[in-house]
């Protein structure tokens, strides 16, 4: 489903990749561990083609993300990916229901079906409740819960988790990878997971883990 081939990616003298490999399949959920620094987070923004590649291929349901241009980029990733990254990024003007429901909108969809979507994911997500309230009104945990029912409402394909409960407490952070896990597997997404935490990647199906700019199966690299 998604692939990676000799991923390199430098940023100065720096190598942030140094010939990584990936492969996930359509309802995995694979956790990719390493030290901070390692190119963990690299290795995701390269899959979901917010940064170039130095060299090496990421090949999406057969189609090289390299050959595609920016605007084509953008719209596979509208279209097909979520995203949930480690504080939430909500846009503090809108509603959290705004909020949720905002890739729908960007993807042409009506407000009273975008919003009743997202209304659905918060409901499930148990903050149903704090539709109305904006980000600065809510605590933590249930920010990120909104941000898991923003990145689920357009049914994407892959969702992509950075560091999903690094800023919340371990209570929230294990009911957020409850959540987000079981509404992955029940809608068959696929997950790429970036996390340091061992018990978060416990959720994960598989382990990979990035050093030196080099993706290793777990078993492999103890």
């Amino acid at each position: 489903m998604l692939s990676a081939s000799g991923l390199y990616k430098t940023y100065g003298s720096t190598a942030a990749l140094d010939g990584a490999d990936f492969a996930i399949r359509p309802g995995e959920i694979v956790a990719v561990m390493g030290p901070s620094g390692s190119g963990k987070s690299t290795l995701l923004h390269c899959l979901a083609g917010i940064v170039p590649v130095d060299a090496g291929t990421v090949t999406y349901a057969g189609r090289d993300l390299g050959a595609m241009n920016d605007a084509q980029r953008s719209a596979l990733r509208r279209a097909d990916f979520g995203f949930v990254f480690q504080f939430g990024q909500l846009v503090p003007e809108l509603t959290c229901l705004e909020n949720a429901a905002l890739p729908l909108r960007l993807a042409g969809v009506g407000r009273k079906e975008a919003e009743a979507r997202a209304g659905g994911w918060l409901e499930r997500l148990e903050v149903g409740d704090v539709r109305r309230k904006r980000p600065g009104e809510v605590s933590g945990g249930q920010g990120q819960r909104i941000a898991v029912a923003r990145a689920l409402a357009a049914g994407p394909r892959v969702l992509f988790a950075d560091e999903p409960t690094g800023a919340l407490d371990s209570l929230n952070g294990e009911r957020v990878m409850q959540l987000l896990t079981e509404a992955a597997r029940e809608t068959k997404a696929a997950v790429v997971l970036v996390t340091h935490e061992s018990r978060v990647a416990a959720y994960s199906d598989r382990e990979i883990v990035v050093r030196d700019g080099r993706a290793r199966s777990m078993a492999g690299a103890l």
